[in-house]
């Protein structure tokens, strides 16, 4: 049962969409591969060696958002030291990559917060709420909030990523 969904939701190596296998999946279905499209928002710099999020189509349509940081358009890093700042900039490129992709702050479904300090996020978390509520109202999807050591980028303090089902 796995091998056959596995081999369903498999989708192309370059990004573009997948002819239809003439092979199918070897039980007399033939099987279509995802479609899957780079989200970039207009105006944004290419990243280098990720993308901000992944468009899925086969069944649905998955967007998957890479961790954000606080980087403003030009990827310079934004509110340095301030736990609030940082967040709210972060969130605002999530939610900026799922408009992008045709999508509503509601239509996330999962995301992950890394910090690389607990207690200040604490210490920020009136602020973050009302932020939060300003852009997502009352919508919570399943979330996780873990502290790590670092980030990757110097400075950094909040790192989001998030998953969208779009439709």
């Amino acid at each position: 049962m796995l091998a056959k969904i596995f081999r369903r939701v498999r989708g192309t190596r370059d990004g573009a969409q997948g002819p239809k296998s003439p092979k199918g999946t070897g039980n007399g279905e033939e099987r279509t591969r995802l479609k899957r499209w780079a989200v970039r928002p207009e105006g944004w710099r290419k990243p280098q060696g990720y993308e901000n999020g992944i468009l899925v189509e086969g069944g649905g349509r998955h967007l998957f958002v890479a961790g954000q940081i606080a980087w403003d358009a030009d990827q310079a890093l934004v509110g340095k030291g301030d736990m609030t700042a940082q967040f709210v900039q972060a969130l605002d490129n999530v939610l900026e990559i799922v408009k992008d992709a045709g999508g509503y702050p509601e239509e996330i479904v999962r995301m992950t917060v890394y910090v690389t300090d607990k207690k200040a996020y604490l210490k920020s978390a009136r602020a973050i709420g009302e932020a939060w509520r300003t852009r997502l109202g009352k919508h919570y999807p399943a979330m996780a909030l873990v502290q790590v050591a670092d980030l990757l980028e110097e400075g950094a303090m909040v790192e989001i990523e998030a998953t969208a089902v779009i439709g």
